[in-house]
């Protein structure tokens, strides 16, 4: 059957299928757009962001407390572990971490101390709220903990001083300038509690060295007499740091040389003969110590290698025997039993202080004839040998009656030769030219362990000098 449709029906047909047709397009062109969805992705990256951020501040501040909390303790337990603190250390970490407003958060103070050393261990915690990490984990807290140990000890020292009071130092107030700056030295590295861990040696020389009759009863020596306490020593011993016990040692002949000999004056024997300018050993008397430097007087020639040979042998463990000895005699303090230490005991550390005034200079001996015999001995004791042979000898046989022992050159050459066997045993020598000449002075700075371990010095500076070589020193006490 044919259908009819009105001219309106016909009209409206094209009208309402294209309005579907439009409505049903822009129904699919919503459901495919994404239009929108971007600010709900803002929203919950923008929370993520803040609470991300949140913990990276909560992490911070922890951080912060923690860096706030070790470095005190850091501070507070150096302070509380150094030995010449006398307060409870507990009391000194506290006392820091409360001036630095983490007081609160101490939690431990563990402290030791021996003779010998101290130490210290203290522990700080702080608990803190988790301001953003909550949010999205189950951490509920943050913690700062630190922890920090500090221990102070006195590493063993043996000290070796070697002065130089030949008659060139009786000039003015030369002398005196050296004994403030060696008495100076002396009470600083003896200060405090450093007595029990440091030792000195005493050794002043002139043209030769009183190694005194304590030392000398330990070793084997021909005696010819009682007068003085000097030994002869052979040239090759000043290669080689350690004293041979064993080795005969010649007992220097008493008798004095350098004077004009115009009058029998013999109190400037060429071997020290007063007691106050033997070597005084293994010392920690402070007061014993300077006593006997300001008592020292100038006198005789001038020989480094013998105040440094000696100097370098009280430091070198062939001597234990002597110490040991010493100390039963109690003319050593039992605390040295043991010294001086091996060289590689890692726990001692060994200096030598060398200082003159000028150069080396000739020696002479008596001839052997004229010294070999008790009555000959006791004639050198009663007469300057110069005074002797104006009086009493022709001229023509002054020569016979004595030689050279020593020049310049030997001595420099001996020098040398015990400075350089001290440094190979790792002894550090520190060496002052005070108002030498040049030649003096390229002398001492090679046997320093290094240029900066010389100093050339006048008056005005010597007791400076002496009391920044002390000052380095005492850095060898401390192993921190």
């Amino acid at each position: 059957m044919t259908q009819i449709r009105s001219s309106w029906e016909n009209a409206q047909l094209p009208r309402t299928e294209t309005a579907i047709s439009a409505l049903g397009g822009r129904l699919r062109n919503f459901g495919r757009s994404d239009d929108g969805s971007m600010t709900y992705m803002a929203f919950f990256l923008s929370i993520l962001m803040l609470v991300f951020g949140g913990i990276g501040i909560d992490l911070m501040y922890a951080e912060l407390q923690r860096n706030k909390i070790q470095n005190t303790l850091d501070r507070a337990v150096l302070a509380a572990a150094d030995l010449d603190n006398t307060l409870d250390a507990a009391e000194v970490v506290q006392d820091y971490m409360e001036k630095m407003g983490v007081g609160d958060t101490l939690i431990r103070v563990d402290a030791s101390t021996t003779l010998t050393s101290k130490s210290v261990l203290g522990e700080g915690y702080k608990s803190m709220p988790s301001n953003f990490a909550e949010i999205i984990t189950p951490i509920k807290a943050l913690q700062a903990y630190g922890l920090a140990r500090a221990e102070e000890q006195y590493n063993k020292v043996e000290i070796s001083l070697v002065l130089d009071v030949s008659g060139s130092m009786d000039d003015g107030d030369k002398m005196s300038s050296m004994q403030d700056a060696a008495a100076e030295f002396i009470e600083t590295v003896l200060a405090g509690g450093a007595r029990d861990y440091t030792s000195v040696n005493l050794v002043p020389y002139s043209e030769h060295v009183n190694a005194g009759p304590e030392i000398l009863s330990y070793m084997n020596v021909d005696w010819k007499h009682g007068y003085s306490h000097c030994l002869e020593m052979p040239d090759r011993f000043f290669a080689q740091t350690e004293l041979d016990l064993s080795y005969e040692y010649d007992q220097m002949q008493h008798y004095q040389w350098n004077f004009d000999g115009r009058n029998n004056a013999r109190n400037d024997t060429i071997c020290p003969r007063y007691s106050y300018e033997r070597i005084n050993p293994w010392s920690n008397d402070a007061n014993e110590l300077t006593d006997q430097v300001y008592d020292l007087k100038p006198r005789a020639g001038t020989s480094i290698f013998m105040g440094m040979k000696w100097g370098t042998a009280l430091l070198d463990p062939s001597t234990r025997g002597i110490v040991s000895g010493m100390i039963s005699d109690t003319a050593v303090d039992s605390v040295f039993e043991g010294r001086p230490a091996d060289y590689n005991d890692g726990e001692t550390a060994k200096t030598i202080v060398l200082m003159t005034d000028g150069q080396h200079d000739r020696s002479y001996r008596i001839q052997d004839w004229a010294y070999d015999s008790a009555s000959e001995y006791a004639h050198w004791e009663r007469y300057n040998l110069w005074y002797y042979l104006n009086n009493y000898v022709r001229s023509s046989s002054w020569s016979g009656f004595y030689t050279q022992k020593y020049n310049a050159t030997t001595g420099d050459t001996l020098l040398g030769n015990i400075c350089t066997a001290a440094k190979s045993q790792g002894i550090v020598i520190w060496a002052i030219g005070f108002e030498v000449q040049d030649h003096g002075a390229d002398v001492m700075e090679r046997c320093a362990s290094s240029s900066s371990h010389f100093y050339r010095v006048n008056r005005e500076q010597i007791v400076a000098t002496f009391k920044t070589i002390a000052g380095s020193i005492n850095q060898l006490k401390l192993v921190q």
